[in-house]
């Protein structure tokens, strides 16, 4: 399987999701921007949309900051 890498942008889109989550002030702005880059993302890189969002929230919410 190819290595899935991330962008600055997107790992910040997520980190402020995970942020407003753990605050329960999720919006549906922050959560469809999240999907909307994690969708244009596995789309300019060919690969799968769920392996590029299940890597990005691994490295938000499973990394040492």
């Amino acid at each position: 399987m190819a290595k899935i890498e991330l962008n600055d942008e997107l790992i910040q889109l997520e980190r402020r999701a995970w942020q407003e989550q753990q605050l329960g002030a999720l919006t549906v702005e922050t959560a469809a921007a999240v999907q909307a880059a994690v969708t244009a993302r596995a789309a300019a890189t060919g690969q799968n949309r769920y392996e590029v969002e299940k890597e990005l929230k691994r490295v938000v919410r499973h990394s040492p900051e």
